[in-house]
């Protein structure tokens, strides 16, 4: 894997760290391929529980390496070709698509700008932990593109149609503050803390019972766009199968016993 992106896993999280703090972490080939055999190491790995997505340097992401992409787009037009708006295709469909179905909850905790693709990455998520100092911008109007990495399909799940519609037709930054108050962020701690509360959320994740959080992200997905009575017979569906998982058994015998569970994750 490429320095680019860093990947640990212990005790059943799985960290993945962006890793080119002097581009603020942008994305260039390199850092999309790593990133994307990370998340997809992750997804299909049965000995991760959850998943801690973070940055290194002032910011988590700041999407697109646009002087990467000025040259590629330079040698499409050499070439006649359009192989460089591929990488949305190649690169952000399947990293989205892992981190938001895969049956594990991912944590993002945003240290810094979130930008763009980064920004697609952070709605992605499941859980995002926001520095004070932190701000969301979904930029791609700013440089006359539509929205990629998902944005599109989470973004007005997260905060509603009306202000996904603003906030990408409008790209401007937004406060961890105003994210927290908007719904994108869920926690937002002092900045020397995020490293330390985006770590403890995504243990305690990994400590928990993994099936159950996988139905509930399939079931919160599967409800946004059905009916009630269809999601009414999806939780039936899926809670039989949290009904079966060891860890409901342990849950119910702990709290019997008037124990905490500890959980194994099947």
């Amino acid at each position: 894997m490429s320095d680019s992106v860093l990947y640990e896993v212990s005790d059943g999280l799985a960290t993945i760290t962006l890793n080119r703090p002097d581009a603020m972490n942008a994305l260039n080939v390199e850092t999309k391929v790593a990133l994307r055999e990370a998340v997809q190491g992750a997804a299909a790995d049965s000995q991760v529980r959850a998943v801690l997505l973070t940055g290194t340097g002032r910011a988590f992401c700041v999407g697109q390496d646009l002087k990467e992409h000025v040259g590629l787009l330079m040698q499409d037009r050499e070439s006649g070709t359009g192989a460089t708006m591929s990488t949305v295709r190649e690169h952000y469909n399947p990293i989205v698509t892992a981190l938001a179905t895969m049956p594990k909850p991912v944590v993002a905790g945003i240290n810094g700008v979130a930008a763009g693709a980064g920004a697609g990455l952070a709605f992605a998520s499941d859980y995002r932990v926001v520095a004070d100092t932190a701000s969301f911008n979904t930029s791609f109007a700013g440089v006359a593109l539509t929205a990629d990495s998902g944005a599109s399909w989470t973004l007005p799940r997260l905060i509603g149609h009306g202000r996904a519609a603003d906030l990408l037709l409008f790209p401007r930054k937004v406060t961890a503050q105003e994210a927290l108050e908007l719904g994108i962020a869920n926690k937002v701690v002092p900045a020397a803390d995020l490293a330390a509360e985006a770590l403890a959320v995504a243990r305690s994740l990994a400590a928990g019972p993994t099936v159950a959080y996988a139905a509930i992200k399939a079931s919160l997905a599967y409800g946004t766009d059905h009916s009630l009575l269809e999601t009414l017979e999806k939780e039936d569906e899926l809670q039989t199968v949290a009904g079966a998982s060891e860890d409901h058994k342990i849950a119910v015998e702990a709290f019997l016993k008037k124990e905490p569970p500890r959980y194994l994750g099947r």
